[in-house]
């Protein structure tokens, strides 16, 4: 790693970047560099520096120098991705970190708004709004507490309040976009010269949809208007399990059409065990029973909420069952105890087994993890994939992946290699499958940047695996493939997925003479979603 901004080695851009952005906005030291060249799936080309903008204002600027110099950039949220989003194999690109942008500009609770700068995270505004009994509809992932706002909106991020309201694309309104000549781009209604607020987002054309699951390709986001809901009065869990694959996910998708639940999410045998594998932590336990009995509206029930979950919250796992975990919320306690009954009745119907709701419970207690959770419980790394298909595609698609999976067991065996399975819905209408690859090898950057001091003490980085790492990629390859024949849907496009390529032709026309109207150059994230790669 020797090039800095350019291979010139030109010095007065950076100083240019330098007087904009100040001391901690501009790094071009080899560490921050190497860590900014890589995911957590694996290293890219070198970036010549990193910008860290602290405004909107900031940001454009740089931009605005960085286009004259004509160098690539890479938009960067909370960096907790492994699909080569904002990671090219082409050196000498300037990484754009938006995690200085993590200010809430607005919460309005008149017309239910909130405007954030792209930086900001989803346990940042789930924490400003608690207190005054509001939520977003989606409120962020699992990885929330390091996972921004502006990564999710490029990433189509789902996954908590997902099964009744969608993902994160639902919950924009409005966005200020940064464009690669350093110009600011509105979207929604203040696209119009006298609105003051994204309010709404479909006067004329839907612009803001454009800047949605984009991977970055199209711009850089930099402020964002979300819409807001009063929190639900009363949330309560169930969990379920199957011994039958097949109607584990029937009963998924039917809980899905049903609208009952606003997390609705199933776990393999494997993923089950993972849930509850890793070593007890009592300190953590204890703080974890302590937010499950306050959550409860009475002392009673969450005494015996708590005690259910510190006896019978690892016990269930053996019998190597599929579980079914859902999260329902409504106005009234009256109004969950009905659809708590309409799901127990419509799991019973497919042979479902009611088990103690230890994993969703838990999971609502403290939503947003640690972000050891990049690694395994054992130090091991992993990596995703994920398609979605209609409700009446799931059988098939889930057939064809394990099927695929299948013909490569005995070389994952052999390697270490574990694949678990996680399903989701999305709203009443999307069956998801995510299988997940668990393997020991050694960490890459991101990860060593993202756990923390206790896990580094705890647990040894395993040695380099190549071999393993190999068959990983391999496999998860051939299920890329698989999924664009399927005609699928993934979030986190990244460049890990088919997309461009896959569009008919008058579509990518479109999509193309939209990245040229915005990005003449093909400079901001060349190689997302497929375009100039």
């Amino acid at each position: 790693m020797t090039e800095v901004l350019s291979p010139t080695g030109t010095t007065a851009l950076a100083n240019k970047l330098g007087a904009i952005l100040g001391a901690e906005g501009l790094l071009t030291d080899e560490d921050s560099r190497r860590l900014h060249s890589a995911d957590l799936f694996g290293p890219g080309g070198a970036v010549a520096a990193v910008i860290r903008p602290a405004s909107i204002e900031e940001l454009s600027a740089a931009v605005t120098e960085i286009a004259k110099e004509g160098l690539a950039l890479l938009p960067r949220g909370g960096g907790l991705t492994y699909v080569q989003g904002y990671v090219s194999q082409a050196a000498g690109a300037v990484a754009v970190d938006l995690r200085r942008m993590n200010r809430i500009l607005e919460i309005n609770e008149q017309d239910m708004l909130i405007t954030v700068e792209a930086g900001v995270t989803w346990m940042q505004i789930y924490e400003a709004l608690k207190p005054r009994g509001l939520r977003l509809p989606f409120f962020g992932t699992f990885s929330g507490r390091g996972a921004t706002v502006g990564g999710g909106l490029s990433n189509g991020a789902l996954f908590l309040g997902t099964a009744r309201y969608g993902t994160s694309a639902e919950i924009a309104l409005g966005m200020q976009i940064v464009l690669a000549d350093g110009s600011i781009l509105h979207t929604g209604q203040t696209a119009i010269r006298t609105a003051s607020k994204s309010f709404t987002r479909t006067f004329g054309p839907d612009t803001t949809g454009l800047f949605t699951h984009d991977a970055g390709a199209l711009g850089i986001k930099g402020i964002v208007t979300l819409r807001m809901m009063r929190a639900p009065a009363h949330t309560d869990y169930l969990s379920f399990g199957f011994q039958d694959r097949d109607a584990a996910i029937e009963a998924i998708s039917e809980i899905g059409r049903s609208e009952l639940a606003e997390d609705c999410y199933m776990m393999d045998p494997d993923k089950t065990r993972t849930a509850l594998a890793a070593p007890s932590d009592i300190v953590k336990d204890a703080k974890t029973l302590l937010k499950v009995v306050s959550q409860e509206k009475g002392l009673l029930r969450g005494l015996k909420a708590g005690a259910q979950l510190a006896m019978a919250g690892r016990d269930f796992i053996d019998s190597g069952c599929y579980s079914l975990h859902l999260v329902l919320a409504g106005r009234s306690r009256e109004a969950v105890d009905a659809d708590m009954a309409l799901a127990r009745s419509l799991v019973a119907k497919l042979g479902g087994k009611e088990l103690p709701n230890s994993i969703p419970k838990a999971g609502r207690a403290d939503p947003y993890s640690p972000l050891d959770a990049v690694l395994g419980p054992t130090g091991d790394r992993w990596v995703a994939l994920n398609a979605k298909v209609a409700h009446s595609d799931a059988h098939r698609l889930t057939e064809a992946v394990e099927a695929l999976i299948a013909r490569y067991t005995p070389q994952l065996d052999e390697n270490g290699v574990v694949v678990s399975r996680l399903l989701t819905v999305i709203g009443n209408h999307v069956f998801s499958y995510e299988p997940v690859f668990n393997w020991h090898d050694s960490w890459l950057p991101m990860h060593h940047a993202s756990i923390s001091p206790g896990m580094k003490s705890s647990v040894a980085e395993p040695d380099s695996d190549p071999k393993a790492r190999a068959l990983v990629m391999k496999l998860r390859g051939e299920i890329v493939e698989l999924f664009a024949s399927l005609g699928a849907q993934s979030n986190q496009i990244g460049r890990t997925y088919h997309y461009a390529d896959i569009l008919r032709p008058e579509s990518l026309a479109l999509l193309e003479g939209i990245k040229a109207s915005v990005d003449p150059d093909g400079r901001v994230n060349p190689g997302a979603l497929g375009l100039g790669a």
